[in-house]
């Protein structure tokens, strides 16, 4: 079977980017909470032009987390091709992982982004909203199927009304699954 190229964004503006997107569904990892809920991204730029990268999800009441920094793979190209290198806790010394982040699409107004990777093996829609028009969510669905994606495996992120602040919750020390993710283990 042969597949059609995966084509990335391009001239992503990374200030109009930035912020908290919500994680409206994803293809799971094994090493991913199968009871996470409200999991959310939050990017911020840095002066250098990287960006800082939180994932947050919460599980059994407990919010489990992990930092990052993205960066473009090339920085000569207009294309929306990140990568994204974790630094892995609790094992000392730090090491650094590194992922691909590709922005295959984001509406016009920044509300809504498809993500995806080279192997196709991950991909995540993302949301400034906690749900989804039904509508919208078939789109990025179809667009994604068009590329080669097993859209059978996306499963959808349960997300409440009103999120979690971050900081307060306890904390879940095991943001290991994220680097697992991330790598495609």
């Amino acid at each position: 079977m042969s597949q059609k190229t995966m084509e990335v964004v391009k001239n992503l503006d990374m200030e109009r980017y930035m912020g908290r997107w919500y994680e409206i569904a994803s293809f799971p990892s094994r090493f991913q909470p199968k009871n996470g809920v409200n999991t959310r991204a939050t990017y911020t730029l840095n002066e250098d032009g990287t960006v800082h990268v939180l994932n947050e999800t919460w599980s059994d009441g407990k919010r489990g987390y992990i930092e990052g920094t993205a960066y473009k793979a090339d920085p000569k190209s207009d294309e929306a091709k990140l990568k994204v290198k974790f630094y892995v806790p609790p094992f000392l010394p730090i090491i650094p992982v590194v992922g691909d982040y590709w922005v295959l699409y984001i509406d016009d107004d920044y509300q809504y982004a498809l993500i995806g990777q080279p192997s196709r093996n991950y991909l995540w829609i993302l949301c400034r909203q906690t749900h989804m028009d039904d509508g919208i969510y078939n789109q990025l669905v179809q667009k994604a199927e068009a590329v080669g994606y097993d859209v059978s495996k996306l499963h959808k992120t349960p997300q409440s009304d009103s999120p979690p602040e971050g900081e307060d919750a306890p904390k879940d020390t095991k943001g290991i699954w994220w680097i697992k993710s991330v790598l495609g283990l």
